[in-house]
């Protein structure tokens, strides 16, 4: 849910606020810094949901460590950045991050693996949709609502109103009439 009228405060009022302890300071900080804090935390933590939960934890840190930031030390912004960056780095070294990382499903292992390789599963290019209109036209129609819509044998005999029987008799023969052009 994003609001239409963004806070945005000057450094020194957004310190004044922070110190203050007011409502308008963590909303302020949020509309401001949000996007940047989260660009320094994702390229640390490739894995969004983790990235977003730092971010949180650094706002939270910002606001309960703020008695601890000095403007002579530095501008807001670069202490803010090097809590982000610090907890990042702290979230990517603990021991709940790494056993998590070894722990993932190999479903969920297979799509990051594509996802940072920007492999895409597409059978037209394989020639694979060219092989299935030399099909007869009952087994092209179950072949494409199974293994391009992704539907169960079920849900395409209900779709095409035949016996369940029918639906995996006619796709054992299309699976049979393909492997021909493979083997």
């Amino acid at each position: 849910m994003s609001r239409k009228n963004k806070i945005s405060l000057s450094e020194e009022e957004l310190v004044l606020a922070l110190r203050n302890r007011e409502k308008i300071a963590v909303e302020a900080l949020y509309d401001m810094y949000s996007s940047s804090l989260y660009g320094v935390i994702s390229r640390i933590i490739i894995d969004t949901p983790t990235a977003e939960d730092v971010l949180q934890e650094t706002f939270i840190k910002i606001w309960n460590s703020f008695s601890g930031y000095s403007a002579d030390k530095g501008r807001l912004f670069t202490w803010m950045v090097n809590i982000a960056r610090n907890l990042s780095i702290d979230k990517l070294r603990s021991k709940d991050f790494k056993n998590h990382n070894k722990n993932q499903d190999i479903e969920n292992n297979v799509i990051a693996i594509d996802e940072q390789r920007n492999t895409v599963y597409k059978p037209e290019l394989m020639g694979i949709k060219d092989l299935v209109q030399t099909l007869k036209p009952e087994q092209k129609a179950i072949l494409d609502l199974v293994y391009f819509k992704g539907y169960t044998h079920v849900e395409a005999a209900d779709e095409l109103g035949i016996p369940l029987g029918t639906i995996k008799t006619r796709l054992r023969m299309a699976i049979i009439e393909l492997r021909k052009y493979f083997n």
